[in-house]
């Protein structure tokens, strides 16, 4: 997906916005290169981009920011007229654009009105879907007039599993999805939509090898020695062979769409907008949005999957932004043997995670792979900002030297800096218990519509948050959390936007693979040590502000918390440099990245000394942590010593201090000169 993104800068708190902007000066050259690893296609831009609420052209950045931050249900201004409306909407609230979209609206109904014979067949489509539901929706009246709507909802559920299989591959997407919105559908039907399968009868096998011949132009012989005789998967969009390069010898897998599926699909997507456009009035009430907005959103994704080469391009981003990642495996694509029908990978000679009892009988170390699972999703959620939206047990490997590798991309998702700034933000606001600033984020995210009033769902927050964390690490899991997050979804009038629904679903995937392997395996016992090392040493600007966020309570210091992320940020060095993984794949490392085996603070301590000298805020506030209740705190100053002493070489992060005086100088002069303007003016 091509993506440009909106250069927004978000503070959680007026507060701290003088923090924000001298911190963001101090940090953003040095964070700027540090970045380079990350996929070109989607670094962040300081361009302007277009106003997707206006067809007027571009837009400065600043309105950008501002229109953004109104993220929800309506946005004003847009008239409702427009077919694309929803989409625009979309754009806003993610904080990018799209400028080469795979759907839109007035795409769909021209793609199906102008084919033949389009009337006859949407018709016959139409009346059987609403043959199909309208009978099924009849059945639910019946139980809830005679009284057994609730005694009958495993059945009910059941039922709908079965019908969205008998209605096609859309449905079948559909209902996957619906397996992930607590905010359209009961956790009962969620959990039996959980279970539906993907899986189809695979289509012969003379008709796929056509497919190949025709979309590559060549004979199956001249590209491959070898192909086997049957389909290794097969699902209701494609289905996977397994092959041999004839140019090189290399084993590949090839995925091959299936004949016929691309207008049977927009068919059933233009079916969809029109009954949704019935139900704005019902969904706009429920959701705080048009139902036509649900339905682009999930026909963006549906048709993004359809089209191999948008794969193929995921594919590289992930192998940019995994390539120093020795623990992470993610297969080459051959573009030259690839086309829009037809994609060829390198093929995973891995046990795929459906098969807990091969994992540990192939003698590798469970809990070291489980780690490196663990951290590879979260770098793709909050470094990324790109991540794998379907990475159930099939599509996960353990390679047997310990690695994690993983395949079909078809289903990717994207965060833009701004939502992965507002995500640590609910992080932040969670572990200082700002549940009202938590409330916030959910508006800023796209949850609630803007302007809705969240005061009745903060004491819900509270009581969500502080029975789950007061469990600790050992009892606490995503699963028991979104379950009641799901009661508070369907009881107040919250969306969940796709791109998020993947998050949840991810996350809960991720942890349920880490259970059958080990169910006494804590996940957040690895993501906790990750996001505290992040917190401590990445030099992103918008994690400096996070960090002195956490820090400080009620312009009070956090000495318990400094020491808390020292010591779970050397779990997390820890754990990383001694995983097997890494002793495995020890010449990769060498010639890819240092794996650090220590807590590296060196940018952390500088940007501190800096904000030392130029911040009075800041330096008003160190100097009261020292002094706090008229005492010196020294003994909490060398408790924080004593953690970091092995982790930091003192002289030369003294030298590299020294070095940096110049700068600082100038820093320091900018800032005064700041000041004594601004002390004119007033």
């Amino acid at each position: 997906m091509e993506l440009c993104t909106a250069s927004v800068s978000t503070s959680a708190s007026a507060h701290h916005s003088h923090i924000a902007t001298l911190d963001r000066r101090l940090s953003f050259n040095r964070y700027a290169t540090s970045r380079s690893r990350v996929s070109q296609r989607r670094r962040q831009s300081s361009l302007n981009v277009m106003n997707a609420a206006s067809t007027s052209g571009l837009s400065s950045s600043r309105n950008i920011s501002q229109t953004v931050g109104t993220n929800g249900a309506a946005v004003k201004g847009i008239s409702s007229k427009k077919l694309n409306s929803a989409l625009e909407q979309l754009d806003i609230e993610r904080g990018v654009c799209i400028p080469f979209r795979k759907y839109s609206p007035e795409m769909v109904r021209n793609k199906v009105l102008g084919s033949s014979g389009s009337i006859i067949s949407l018709a016959s489509r139409g009346v059987e879907i609403i043959w199909k539901l309208g009978f099924y929706w009849s059945s639910l009246v019946y139980d809830y007039l005679v009284g057994r709507d609730e005694e009958i909802v495993p059945f009910r559920a059941r039922q709908l599993r079965n019908l969205l299989c008998d209605l096609g591959p859309s449905f079948i997407k559909a209902g996957q999805v619906l397996a992930n919105r607590p905010d359209i559908i009961r956790e009962d039907y969620m959990s039996e939509l959980c279970i539906l399968q993907d899986d189809v009868p695979p289509f012969a096998n003379q008709v796929a090898f056509d497919i190949i011949e025709e979309e590559l132009g060549q004979s199956l012989e001249q590209l491959f020695s070898k192909i086997s005789s049957e389909t290794i998967a097969a699902a209701s969009l494609g289905q996977v062979y397994r092959a041999t390069l004839r140019e090189t010898g290399e084993d590949v897998a090839i995925k091959v769409q299936r004949p016929g599926i691309e207008p049977i699909i927009y068919r059933d997507l233009f079916l969809f907008r029109t009954l949704a456009s019935f139900l704005n009035g019902i969904s706009l009430q429920k959701l705080g949005c048009n139902a036509e907005l649900i339905v682009d959103e999930f026909g963006e994704k549906l048709l993004e999957e359809l089209d191999y080469t948008l794969e193929a391009r995921n594919i590289e981003d992930f192998l940019v932004n995994f390539k120093n990642d020795p623990t992470v495996k993610i297969p080459l694509v051959y573009k030259k043997f690839s086309g829009s029908r037809v994609l060829v990978m390198e093929w995973i000679d891995g046990i795929r995670c459906t098969d807990p009892q091969a994992i540990k009988e192939a003698g590798i170390d469970v809990e070291g792979f489980l780690t490196v699972g663990v951290s590879a999703a979260l770098r793709q959620l909050l470094e990324f900002g790109l991540f794998h939206g379907d990475p159930h047990p099939g599509n996960i490997f353990a390679m047997r030297d310990g690695r994690i590798a993983y395949v079909d991309f078809g289903n990717v998702a994207v965060l833009s800096q701004q939502n992965k700034e507002i995500l640590i933000d609910a992080v932040v606001h969670a572990v200082n218990e700002d549940y009202a600033e938590m409330a916030n984020d959910f508006t800023r995210l796209g949850f609630l519509a803007s302007g809705t009033d969240v005061s009745p769902i903060i004491p819900a927050l509270e009581a969500i948050w502080q029975n789950s964390a007061g469990k600790g690490l050992a009892d606490f899991n995503f699963r028991s959390v979104t379950g009641k997050f799901n009661q508070l979804v369907y009881n107040y009038p919250i969306r969940i936007p796709e791109r998020f629904s993947l998050v949840i679903r991810s996350l809960l995937t991720q942890e349920g693979i880490c259970f059958t392997l080990e169910p006494d395996f804590k996940f957040l016992e690895v993501a906790y040590p990750y996001i505290a090392n992040r917190l401590l040493t990445d030099p992103n600007p918008a994690l400096r502000e996070r960090l002195i966020q956490v820090l400080f309570k009620d312009g009070l210091f956090q000495w318990k918390r400094l020491e808390n992320l020292i010591v779970l940020a050397k779990e997390n060095v820890s754990k990383m440099s001694s995983n097997p993984a890494l002793k495995s794949n020890s010449s990769q490392i060498v010639t890819t990245q240092k794996v650090e085996k220590k807590l590296d603070l060196t940018d952390t301590i500088k940007d501190g000394a800096r904000l030392f000298l130029i911040d009075s805020g800041i330096r008003r506030q160190l100097i009261m942590a020292f002094t706090e209740d008229s005492r010196l705190h020294v003994e909490e100053l060398v408790d924080v010593y004593r953690l970091v002493e092995d982790q930091i070489d003192i002289p030369s992060v003294a030298l590299e201090v020294l070095q940096d005086l110049p700068s600082v100088a100038r820093d320091f002069m900018l800032s005064w000169s700041d000041s004594v303007l601004s002390d004119r003016q007033n």
